[in-house]
């Protein structure tokens, strides 16, 4: 297993998260500022890609080009067009506001599955933090289904490449809660069979965002300095087994996501608001363009 070499690209002055890779540069989220902010490789530089974000948080493409994020601030999930208003996606539940939308990942279907956490500490909207799919309709709308009663506070997600399984981080917050790296099989209708646990965090900080390597294995950050073993970046295959880790030298890494030319360099965001990049892990993603 070969050392990783970690190349700031950028440094925000809080959380980072989102990296989603279009094409030519890396669009990511700078949360508290509700920014989109572009990276562009031929001159080194970020930029302000999109303003009033409503604390944007996840980010995806889907496989026709469109930008999908988590607005949490703003409650709802959002389709962004370069120069054109944001179009709202859904931003409730049965007449309910959703919690803090965090991240999202897009199936074959064109089906949105996307998480609901609280973190932000508001009240609770809606009841609990589960899980929720957006479900487009012939006149151009989406609905919206609950699939999850069983989750505590999910964060990062991902759903398998054949369609077949949904993988969720459930990463609750605070002393003596274990969080865990968790699946569920997607029956043929979209609702989900029983969970099942592939990896248990013990008292460290789990995961909060992942995504696919070519491998079909996940790449994940997770782990903090404060507890547990540390700030890393985790490779598991689909049973939950860990096959690599990559201690990050910046504390509490959020996301990652891989993108450049060869869609062989993976981009790691940070609560401590650092992106970096690693062209020399020896992986390469997935392509979602």
């Amino acid at each position: 297993m070969t050392e990783w070499t970690f190349e700031t690209i950028a440094e925000r002055d809080s959380l980072t998260e989102g990296p989603a890779w279009d094409g030519s540069g890396l669009l990511y989220s700078h949360c508290a500022a509700d920014l989109t902010m572009r990276w562009d490789p031929q001159t080194g530089e970020s930029t302000v890609w999109r303003e009033d974000t409503g604390g944007a948080n996840g980010m995806v493409f889907d496989h026709h080009g469109r930008l999908f994020a988590c607005e949490g601030k703003s409650r709802r999930i959002v389709e962004y067009v370069a120069g054109e208003p944001t179009r709202v996606i859904v931003d409730n539940f049965e007449g309910l506001p959703f919690n803090e939308p965090n991240d999202l990942a897009i199936d074959a279907l064109g089906r949105i599955w996307f998480t609901d956490p609280n973190y932000g500490g508001r009240p609770l909207s809606l009841p609990s933090e589960q899980v929720y799919r957006a479900d487009p309709q012939s006149n151009g709308g989406y609905t919206v289904v609950r699939v999850t009663q069983d989750m505590r506070r999910p964060n990062g997600i991902l759903i398998s490449p054949s369609g077949d399984r949904l993988f969720v981080a459930d990463t609750p917050t605070g002393e003596k809660i274990h969080p865990r790296f968790v699946s569920y099989p997607i029956n043929l209708d979209g609702s989900l069979g029983e969970q099942s646990t592939l990896h248990d965090f013990g008292w460290g900080r789990g995961i909060d965002g992942m995504c696919w390597d070519t491998d079909n294995n996940i790449v994940a950050s997770a782990g903090s300095h404060h507890y547990g073993p540390g700030p890393m970046i985790y490779v598991f295959n689909t049973d939950g087994r860990v096959l690599e880790t990559h201690p990050t030298p910046s504390d509490t890494p959020t996301n990652c996501q891989f993108g450049g030319p060869g869609n062989d360099e993976l981009f790691i965001t940070y609560g401590t608001g650092i992106v970096h990049r690693v062209t020399d892990s020896g992986l390469k993603g997935r392509p979602t363009l």
